[in-house]
């Protein structure tokens, strides 16, 4: 399993900006292991991501922003959702993970 971060490289949002390195730096201090996907370097991934965000999670006007999340495959949510589940404590359930990575962990 992978955790994929879909995230604009290159925004004039501050707010896009900032929701993407609360993501990613959670997941850095977390020690879980993610990928970022880049959606302003390929077209392709952008609508891939695009095509795989639920109905009901996208925007009624516009294209959803950054930062997406996936496990692998599976939609996890948007910062919202990840805001809340960190609010909620529940953060290793939203991203579809069993339990906190191991401290041990020597693979880093």
């Amino acid at each position: 399993m992978v955790i994929k971060v879909y995230i604009a490289s290159s925004t004039g949002s501050v707010a896009v900006k900032k929701h993407q390195q609360a993501v990613v730096g959670f997941l850095e201090s977390n020690r879980i292991r993610f990928q970022e996907v880049d959606i302003t370097m390929l077209e392709e991934q952008r609508l891939w991501m695009f095509r795989n965000i639920p109905t009901d999670k996208r925007p009624e006007k516009g294209n959803p922003l950054p930062p997406q999340i996936f496990n692998d495959d599976l939609y996890c949510g948007d910062y919202e959702d990840f805001f809340q589940s960190k609010e909620d404590n529940t953060v290793f359930a939203f991203l579809g993970l069993s339990s906190k990575p191991s401290v041990k962990d020597s693979e880093s």
